[in-house]
Protein backbone atom coordinates (compact mmCIF):
# COMPACT_ATOMS: atom_id res chain seq x y z
CA UNK A 1 0.00 0.00 0.00
CA UNK A 2 1.45 3.42 -0.94
CA UNK A 3 2.62 5.56 1.95
CA UNK A 4 1.12 8.97 2.70
CA UNK A 5 3.16 11.97 3.77
CA UNK A 6 2.08 14.54 6.34
CA UNK A 7 0.42 17.76 5.16
CA UNK A 8 2.90 20.50 4.29
CA UNK A 9 3.40 23.68 6.30
CA UNK A 10 1.61 25.51 3.48
CA UNK A 11 -1.43 23.26 3.89
CA UNK A 12 -1.33 23.54 7.67
CA UNK A 13 -1.28 27.34 7.56
CA UNK A 14 -4.12 27.40 5.03
CA UNK A 15 -6.28 25.25 7.30
CA UNK A 16 -5.44 27.07 10.54
CA UNK A 17 -8.03 29.18 12.34
CA UNK A 18 -5.40 30.99 14.44
CA UNK A 19 -1.72 31.94 14.20
CA UNK A 20 0.77 29.08 14.47
CA UNK A 21 3.21 29.18 17.38
CA UNK A 22 6.51 27.33 17.27
CA UNK A 23 10.10 27.18 18.45
CA UNK A 24 13.62 26.53 17.24
CA UNK A 25 15.53 23.28 17.74
CA UNK A 26 19.21 24.19 17.52
CA UNK A 27 20.89 21.71 19.87
CA UNK A 28 21.24 18.91 17.33
CA UNK A 29 19.69 16.55 19.88
CA UNK A 30 16.93 14.19 18.71
CA UNK A 31 15.91 13.81 22.36
CA UNK A 32 15.34 17.55 22.79
CA UNK A 33 13.60 17.64 19.40
CA UNK A 34 11.23 14.95 20.61
CA UNK A 35 10.65 16.76 23.91
CA UNK A 36 9.75 19.91 21.99
CA UNK A 37 7.57 17.96 19.54
CA UNK A 38 5.35 16.75 22.36
CA UNK A 39 4.93 20.19 23.92
CA UNK A 40 1.72 21.14 22.13
CA UNK A 41 3.36 23.74 19.91
CA UNK A 42 2.33 23.85 16.26
CA UNK A 43 5.70 23.80 14.53
CA UNK A 44 9.41 23.30 15.07
CA UNK A 45 12.29 24.91 13.19
CA UNK A 46 15.33 22.61 12.97
CA UNK A 47 18.19 24.95 12.19
CA UNK A 48 21.24 24.28 10.01
CA UNK A 49 22.38 27.90 9.66
CA UNK A 50 23.41 28.81 13.21
CA UNK A 51 23.93 25.39 14.77
CA UNK A 52 26.04 22.27 14.48
CA UNK A 53 23.25 20.31 12.81
CA UNK A 54 24.32 18.05 9.96
CA UNK A 55 22.28 16.17 7.39
CA UNK A 56 22.50 13.06 9.55
CA UNK A 57 21.41 14.81 12.75
CA UNK A 58 18.52 16.56 10.98
CA UNK A 59 17.29 13.27 9.56
CA UNK A 60 17.30 11.64 13.00
CA UNK A 61 15.42 14.61 14.46
CA UNK A 62 12.81 14.41 11.70
CA UNK A 63 12.37 10.74 12.51
CA UNK A 64 12.10 11.51 16.24
CA UNK A 65 9.35 14.12 15.82
CA UNK A 66 7.39 12.23 13.17
CA UNK A 67 5.23 10.51 15.78
CA UNK A 68 3.93 13.81 17.13
CA UNK A 69 1.26 16.25 15.86
CA UNK A 70 3.78 18.99 15.08
CA UNK A 71 4.99 20.34 11.74
CA UNK A 72 8.80 20.38 11.40
CA UNK A 73 10.61 22.89 9.20
CA UNK A 74 14.31 22.76 8.37
CA UNK A 75 16.32 25.90 7.74
CA UNK A 76 19.01 25.45 5.12
CA UNK A 77 22.44 26.91 5.89
CA UNK A 78 22.20 29.10 2.78
CA UNK A 79 20.40 29.44 -0.54
CA UNK A 80 22.21 26.69 -2.43
CA UNK A 81 20.65 24.11 -4.73
CA UNK A 82 22.89 21.27 -3.57
CA UNK A 83 22.19 21.92 0.12
CA UNK A 84 18.46 22.24 -0.57
CA UNK A 85 18.41 19.02 -2.61
CA UNK A 86 20.09 17.09 0.19
CA UNK A 87 17.77 18.50 2.87
CA UNK A 88 14.69 17.61 0.85
CA UNK A 89 16.00 14.16 -0.01
CA UNK A 90 16.56 13.26 3.64
CA UNK A 91 12.85 13.79 4.22
CA UNK A 92 12.32 17.45 5.11
CA UNK A 93 8.99 18.46 3.62
CA UNK A 94 9.14 22.07 4.77
CA UNK A 95 12.13 24.24 4.01
CA UNK A 96 13.19 27.70 5.19
CA UNK A 97 15.83 29.50 3.13
CA UNK A 98 17.62 32.36 4.92
CA UNK A 99 18.79 35.74 3.62
CA UNK A 100 16.48 36.07 0.62
CA UNK A 101 16.69 39.73 -0.40
CA UNK A 102 15.55 39.77 -4.03
CA UNK A 103 13.16 38.22 -6.51
CA UNK A 104 16.09 36.49 -8.19
CA UNK A 105 17.15 34.83 -4.93
CA UNK A 106 13.56 33.76 -4.25
CA UNK A 107 13.27 32.24 -7.71
CA UNK A 108 16.55 30.38 -7.21
CA UNK A 109 15.22 28.89 -3.95
CA UNK A 110 12.01 27.80 -5.66
CA UNK A 111 13.93 26.21 -8.53
CA UNK A 112 16.06 24.25 -6.07
CA UNK A 113 12.92 22.65 -4.59
CA UNK A 114 11.34 21.66 -7.92
CA UNK A 115 12.17 18.85 -10.32
CA UNK A 116 12.72 19.68 -14.01
CA UNK A 117 11.30 21.21 -16.07
CA UNK A 118 10.05 23.64 -13.40
CA UNK A 119 13.30 23.55 -11.44
CA UNK A 120 16.74 22.05 -10.98
CA UNK A 121 16.30 19.55 -8.11
CA UNK A 122 18.22 16.37 -8.83
CA UNK A 123 16.20 13.17 -9.10
CA UNK A 124 17.03 10.53 -6.49
CA UNK A 125 13.69 9.41 -5.10
CA UNK A 126 14.58 5.73 -5.16
CA UNK A 127 17.54 6.46 -2.89
CA UNK A 128 15.97 8.98 -0.55
CA UNK A 129 13.77 9.14 2.51
CA UNK A 130 11.79 12.00 0.90
CA UNK A 131 9.83 9.54 -1.25
CA UNK A 132 10.27 6.78 1.33
CA UNK A 133 12.40 4.99 -1.24
CA UNK A 134 9.72 5.21 -3.93
CA UNK A 135 6.99 4.01 -1.58
CA UNK A 136 5.10 7.32 -1.92
CA UNK A 137 2.95 6.96 -4.99
CA UNK A 138 3.68 9.59 -7.71
CA UNK A 139 6.16 11.42 -5.53
CA UNK A 140 8.14 12.74 -8.50
CA UNK A 141 5.05 14.09 -10.21
CA UNK A 142 3.48 15.50 -7.05
CA UNK A 143 6.51 16.49 -4.95
CA UNK A 144 5.52 20.17 -4.99
CA UNK A 145 2.30 19.23 -3.19
CA UNK A 146 4.26 17.51 -0.44
CA UNK A 147 6.76 20.32 0.17
CA UNK A 148 6.62 23.96 1.18
CA UNK A 149 9.11 26.80 0.84
CA UNK A 150 9.39 29.66 3.30
CA UNK A 151 11.88 32.39 2.46
CA UNK A 152 13.42 34.53 5.15
CA UNK A 153 13.65 38.31 4.80
CA UNK A 154 16.48 39.63 6.97
CA UNK A 155 17.90 42.71 5.23
CA UNK A 156 16.77 46.20 4.28
CA UNK A 157 16.92 45.14 0.63
CA UNK A 158 14.57 42.27 1.44
CA UNK A 159 12.19 44.61 3.22
CA UNK A 160 12.06 46.87 0.16
CA UNK A 161 11.40 43.90 -2.14
CA UNK A 162 9.03 42.05 0.23
CA UNK A 163 5.93 42.23 -1.97
CA UNK A 164 7.80 41.07 -5.06
CA UNK A 165 9.50 38.25 -3.17
CA UNK A 166 6.21 37.04 -1.68
CA UNK A 167 4.57 37.07 -5.11
CA UNK A 168 7.11 34.67 -6.64
CA UNK A 169 5.32 31.49 -7.69
CA UNK A 170 6.45 28.72 -5.36
CA UNK A 171 7.10 30.93 -2.33
CA UNK A 172 4.59 29.62 0.21
CA UNK A 173 5.39 31.87 3.17
CA UNK A 174 7.74 34.63 4.31
CA UNK A 175 9.54 34.60 7.66
CA UNK A 176 11.07 37.82 8.99
CA UNK A 177 14.30 37.66 11.00
CA UNK A 178 14.60 40.76 13.22
CA UNK A 179 18.11 39.89 14.44
CA UNK A 180 19.85 40.11 11.07
CA UNK A 181 17.43 42.81 9.98
CA UNK A 182 18.42 45.00 12.91
CA UNK A 183 22.08 44.51 11.95
CA UNK A 184 21.30 45.42 8.36
CA UNK A 185 19.67 48.61 9.63
CA UNK A 186 22.71 49.58 11.71
CA UNK A 187 20.94 48.60 14.93
CA UNK A 188 22.85 45.43 15.83
CA UNK A 189 21.28 43.57 18.73
CA UNK A 190 18.28 45.90 18.93
CA UNK A 191 15.56 43.60 17.59
CA UNK A 192 12.79 45.51 19.38
CA UNK A 193 13.95 48.98 18.33
CA UNK A 194 10.95 50.92 16.98
CA UNK A 195 12.54 51.23 13.55
CA UNK A 196 13.11 47.46 13.37
CA UNK A 197 9.56 46.75 14.52
CA UNK A 198 8.29 49.21 11.93
CA UNK A 199 10.26 47.45 9.20
CA UNK A 200 8.90 44.07 10.26
CA UNK A 201 5.34 45.36 10.23
CA UNK A 202 5.90 46.90 6.79
CA UNK A 203 6.85 43.42 5.57
CA UNK A 204 3.64 42.06 7.10
CA UNK A 205 1.61 44.56 5.12
CA UNK A 206 3.50 43.99 1.87
CA UNK A 207 3.36 40.20 2.09
CA UNK A 208 -0.28 40.07 3.15
CA UNK A 209 -1.05 42.23 0.14
CA UNK A 210 -0.02 39.29 -2.05
CA UNK A 211 -2.09 36.78 -0.08
CA UNK A 212 1.00 35.02 1.28
CA UNK A 213 1.34 34.04 4.97
CA UNK A 214 4.02 35.85 6.93
CA UNK A 215 5.72 35.05 10.23
CA UNK A 216 8.42 36.40 12.48
CA UNK A 217 10.99 35.35 15.04
CA UNK A 218 10.24 36.85 18.48
CA UNK A 219 11.72 35.36 21.64
CA UNK A 220 10.56 38.35 23.71
CA UNK A 221 6.99 37.48 24.80
CA UNK A 222 5.88 41.11 24.61
CA UNK A 223 7.26 41.39 21.08
CA UNK A 224 5.61 38.11 20.09
CA UNK A 225 2.26 39.33 21.44
CA UNK A 226 2.62 42.59 19.54
CA UNK A 227 3.48 40.84 16.29
CA UNK A 228 0.53 38.49 16.70
CA UNK A 229 -1.71 41.49 17.22
CA UNK A 230 -0.17 43.03 14.09
CA UNK A 231 -1.26 40.04 12.02
CA UNK A 232 1.58 37.51 12.10
CA UNK A 233 0.39 34.16 10.75
CA UNK A 234 3.13 32.23 12.55
CA UNK A 235 5.65 33.11 15.25
CA UNK A 236 8.73 31.43 16.70
CA UNK A 237 8.75 32.21 20.42
CA UNK A 238 11.78 30.34 21.76
CA UNK A 239 14.62 27.88 21.18
CA UNK A 240 15.71 24.74 22.96
CA UNK A 241 19.20 26.07 23.74
CA UNK A 242 17.91 29.48 24.83
CA UNK A 243 15.31 27.93 27.13
CA UNK A 244 17.96 25.72 28.72
CA UNK A 245 20.35 28.67 29.11
CA UNK A 246 17.79 30.89 30.84
CA UNK A 247 16.39 28.09 33.01
CA UNK A 248 19.84 26.98 34.16
CA UNK A 249 20.77 30.60 34.93
CA UNK A 250 17.59 30.93 36.98
CA UNK A 251 18.54 27.83 38.97
CA UNK A 252 22.01 29.22 39.61
CA UNK A 253 20.58 32.54 40.73
CA UNK A 254 18.00 30.89 42.96
CA UNK A 255 20.23 28.37 44.70
CA UNK A 256 23.76 29.79 44.46
CA UNK A 257 23.24 33.50 43.99
CA UNK A 258 25.17 33.92 40.76
CA UNK A 259 24.74 36.57 38.06
CA UNK A 260 23.99 34.05 35.31
CA UNK A 261 27.62 33.69 34.20
CA UNK A 262 28.80 31.44 37.00
CA UNK A 263 29.95 34.31 39.24
CA UNK A 264 28.65 34.64 42.76
CA UNK A 265 26.59 37.77 43.31
CA UNK A 266 27.68 38.10 46.92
Amino acid sequence: MPLRLAPSFRAQLAAADRPFVGMWVCSGSPLLAEVAAGSGLDWLLIDMEHSANTLESVQVQLQAVAAYPVTPLVRAPFNDQVAIKQILDLGAQNLIVPMVSSVEEARAAVAATRYPPEGVRGVGSALARSARWNRVDRYLQESAEHTSLTVQIETTAGVEAAAEIAAVDGVDAVFVGPSDLSASMGLLGQQTHPDVVGAVESVFAAVHGTGTPVGVNAFDPAAADAYLAAGADFVAVGADVALLARASEALATRFIGTDGAGRASY
